[in-house]
């Protein structure tokens, strides 16, 4: 098993330290957190909190998921960075890939997309785009990314996207992973078709146990049970070595961790009580696994 730093609400200068004692004490991976307005009477509800509320509020520091993984990657050599997950329906596909392309190369390809609908219609609308339709959108989105990051000379007409022959120089040198967050029925099917792999928001044991579960079923009946693919999950009650080994157990390849919750430094704590928080969880389960 893999773990993986969550980054959700730090203080943004705290980032590239962090990621650095992250690398130095054996974590694969940093999460980039994904919000790009904070509506102050939102249309909806957030549906990962038992009352709907958002859990961050006005104040919470946010910052762009790809300047932030060039930023890490810069004091780094070896640590990925992933989003979980980025909001895909505002935000156009062709543009998007031209930042893919980029942050590919400023990563050495480190970088792995995480990619989700977006509860928010506020997000959606004001950026000018629709909010109906995303799944279908969303399909078409991740297609493109896959033929414009491919490199070449490429065109596509679809339903929702449309262009002609074009191409994006330079086209990255590996295949960028796209993962999909859903607990959704549409959003497992979505990732166990389309993707590498499957993100989680919080969620308990038994009912993860029961998403991979669905998950492998899906992707047999898609004929993609030997492709490698990727469980990166946020379980929010089987900690300690024997609930990762648990995880490991039902199919989780990567756990999403905030690791100095556990040693009870909260988000608003000092960066040497992070990173203290960072080592300890590496002594304690990290090298233990």
């Amino acid at each position: 098993m893999k773990f993986t730093m969550s980054i959700a609400m730090s203080p943004l200068d705290e980032l590239t330290e962090l990621a650095r004692t992250a690398e130095e004490n054996g974590f694969s991976s940093v999460a980039l957190p994904d919000s790009i307005l904070y509506p102050e009477n939102p249309t909806g509800t957030y549906m990962y909190t038992a009352d709907g509320n958002r859990f961050w509020n006005e104040g919470t520091p946010w910052v762009d998921p790809f300047i932030a993984a060039a930023a890490m990657a810069s004091v780094t050599t070896h640590l990925r960075f992933y989003t979980q997950v980025l909001k895909l329906n505002p935000r156009n596909p062709v543009l998007l890939a031209r930042q893919l392309q980029s942050v590919a190369w400023m990563t050495n390809n480190r970088f792995g997309l995480g990619v989700g609908l977006g509860w928010m219609l506020e997000e959606s609308e004001w950026c000018g785009a629709p909010f109906d339709n995303r799944g279908k959108r969303c399909e078409e989105s991740i297609e493109i990314f896959r033929l414009i990051l491919g490199g070449g000379m490429v065109e596509y007409h679809g339903e929702f996207y449309s262009f002609d022959k074009m191409l994006m120089s330079p086209a990255p040198t590996e295949p960028m992973p796209i993962y999909y967050g859903s607990h959704t029925e549409p959003g497992l099917r979505r990732a166990a078709r389309m993707c590498d792999g499957w993100t989680s928001a919080m969620i308990k044991f038994d009912e993860l146990q029961s998403v991979i579960e669905r998950l492998d079923a899906l992707r047999a009946d898609y004929g993609r049970s030997d492709v490698p693919f990727e469980i990166q999950a946020v379980c929010v009650d089987r900690f300690g070595l024997d609930g990762y080994r648990d995880q490991a157990a039902i199919g989780v390849t990567d756990a999403v961790v905030v690791p100095w919750l556990f040693y009870g430094v909260g988000f608003d704590g000092t960066l040497e009580a992070k990173k203290d928080g960072i080592k300890r969880f590496a002594d304690d389960i990290i090298a233990k696994l």
